[in-house]
């Protein structure tokens, strides 16, 4: 069974596949300096907590977090006795062209999602990940990644507010009742809730725009469901869009070894 690792700024999730679904996720806050060991002990108690019988033969990994990588790989090879395909490596081959300006490191997590998304969806999309930063991915017609927008993430937005504002309390982000806020949390959940629906609208009809053409806009990330609320700011939420593309990348990799 395949152990696809999602590695972001601020959590880490595990996924095993069984070649036709997810049957167990478990995630875990981003931290460089853990161990191999760590790694194997958290997931391996998960398991038989949950009751979950898997023989992990492969293992793939999407890292934005390079410290993070090395004692994944250890992880992959002291436990799992298998070497990992890692995005963004010159041996990951990806089922789409990346184009964008030479020299350009592009995060892997946004290759994932573009993979991902051409083989759910098509060509001609607009990926918008509610990270620890928000990303729009541009996805051409034939699948190609193509570039896109990085903006603060909502929670990144909440915290430097608060960081630098002494009046201003740490809040949680939710869709306020009304646009006029009546005391101060409410202030500032309708600026940050009503902000991004306003920053997501705008940059992806200028996307849309430039591009002259009708592009579906598909959202993942944590954030995303209570963005939805919003009438029409995306076609389509896709929870697991990240692991998706993960096993698509595998497959590729291995059918074409």
């Amino acid at each position: 069974m395949l152990l696809a690792v999602d590695c972001g700024n601020t959590n880490t999730v595990f996924s095993i596949w069984d070649g036709t679904q997810f049957i167990g996720t478990w995630r875990t806050s981003t931290e460089w300096q853990r161990t191999a060991d760590q790694y194997y002990v958290w997931l391996s108690t998960l398991m038989k907590f949950q009751k979950v019988e898997a023989d992990i033969t492969d293992m793939i990994i999407s890292s934005t977090v390079p410290r993070v990588v090395f004692n994944l790989r250890v992880l992959a090879d002291r436990y799992f006795h298998t070497r990992p395909i890692v995005v963004g490596k010159p041996e990951c081959r990806l089922p789409v062209d990346v184009r964008v300006d030479a020299g350009t490191a592009v995060g892997p997590d946004r290759l994932v999602n573009t993979v991902a998304g051409y083989d759910l969806f098509g060509g001609d999309l607009i990926v918008v990940d509610f990270g620890t930063a928000t990303t729009f991915d541009v996805v051409a017609s034939d699948g190609a990644y193509i570039g896109g927008v990085i903006a603060p993430g909502v929670n990144l937005s909440l915290e430097a507010l608060h960081n630098a504002a002494a009046a201003l309390p740490h809040v949680d982000i939710s869709k306020p009742q009304a646009v006029i806020g009546t005391n101060t949390v409410a202030c500032m959940q309708s600026g940050i809730f009503w902000g991004y629906v306003g920053l997501v609208r705008e940059i992806c009809a200028r996307i849309k725009a430039e591009r002259e053409r009708e592009m579906r806009v598909i959202a993942t990330g944590g954030l995303a469901p209570l963005f939805q609320q919003a009438v029409d700011l995306f076609d389509t939420y896709q929870d697991d869009l990240t692991m998706h593309g993960l096993t698509v990348i595998y497959n590729y990799n291995k059918d074409t070894a």
